[in-house]
């Protein structure tokens, strides 16, 4: 992803009724995120559903992207699953598709593995994939994937495999480890998984966010992004932290779709694949009212 830096979306995923991807709420969706600022987009990650949606739809939707205009060289697609060939399969399409990089989860299902164990996985991950253009962003998300990518991993293989392992995005929520990247890892891009440490992981290198708030807050984050080394970017960061609470409060997938629903018009936002469940207009509205006493969306 050399060059991008700023506001990187991991777009939501919408759906029709009978559960299959809305592929004209997704593409434009896709492309209002871009026209309002964002960098990049990272389709299929956490809050675009991914592991709710197959590897088939997944490849579908990123060449019906791309055959709508939008740049391949701005996606960033999430391709980790927790077997070695799906995963390979799924770097390799949007290598095909011509796309700035992958972002993988370790394989999460058995847990408690070693950092040695997850060094040989991805190193035969990238021999698999076998491709000069491979970009892997390794994605750490203790939180939800409960299998963590360590800071001693990252920069075990962003030295062994420079060029290929080129960034990572840090969800863990812990300041403290996006530090420890930012000044201990040499050679890789850290982005953090939210906006709420913008300002201070600006001033340590980092690139800029993947914010999953893009969706609904993308002008006041890129603000925020701009404004940094600036007396005004306190300020900002606090109101888009802010902004950010409610929706982690009630369910950050389902509370987003159901203001995108709100903001557009249009019902099918709401919709989510099972497990989740999508947020009901009662809890739509105590949102409404959370967000009144905060900074509103820029128009």
């Amino acid at each position: 992803m050399a060059g991008l830096t700023g506001l990187i979306c991991p777009n939501l995923t919408p759906f029709e009724k009978d559960l299959s991807i809305a592929m004209d709420l997704y593409i434009e969706h896709a492309q209002r995120m871009l026209a309002a600022g964002c960098s990049a987009l990272a389709p299929f990650g956490t809050t675009g559903e991914a592991l709710s949606v197959g590897m088939d739809e997944r490849m579908a939707t990123l060449e019906a992207m791309v055959d709508a205009g939008i740049d391949p060289a701005k996606l960033v697609p999430g391709t980790g699953l927790t077997n070695l060939e799906d995963t390979a399969k799924l770097c390799r399409h949007a290598i095909d598709v011509k796309c700035a990089g992958v972002m993988v989860l370790p394989p999460f299902y058995y847990k408690g593995v070693s950092d040695e164990a997850l060094f040989q996985y991805f190193s035969a991950l990238i021999g698999t994939v076998n491709s000069p253009a491979l970009k892997i962003y390794l994605y750490h998300i203790p939180p939800v994937a409960q299998v963590p990518v360590s800071v001693e991993l990252t920069a075990r293989l962003a030295k062994a495999f420079p060029g290929a392992v080129v960034g990572i995005k840090d969800s863990s929520g812990d300041w403290n480890n996006t530090k420890r990247l930012l000044t201990e890892v040499k050679g890789i891009a850290v982005f953090p998984g939210s906006e709420n440490p913008l300002v201070e992981a600006l001033a340590l290198g980092a690139p800029g966010c993947i914010s999953a708030t893009a969706n609904i807050n993308a002008e006041n984050i890129i603000r925020c992004y701009k404004a940094a080394g600036t007396p005004k970017a306190a300020e900002l960061q606090e109101q888009i932290r802010a902004y950010r609470l409610p929706f982690q409060d009630m369910g950050a997938i389902p509370a987003q779709k159901w203001m995108l629903a709100h903001q557009t018009g249009e019902p099918r936002w709401k919709i989510v694949r099972p497990p989740l469940l999508p947020l009901s207009d009662e809890r739509g509205k105590e949102l409404l009212k959370r967000l009144e006493t905060v900074l509103e969306p820029a128009a």
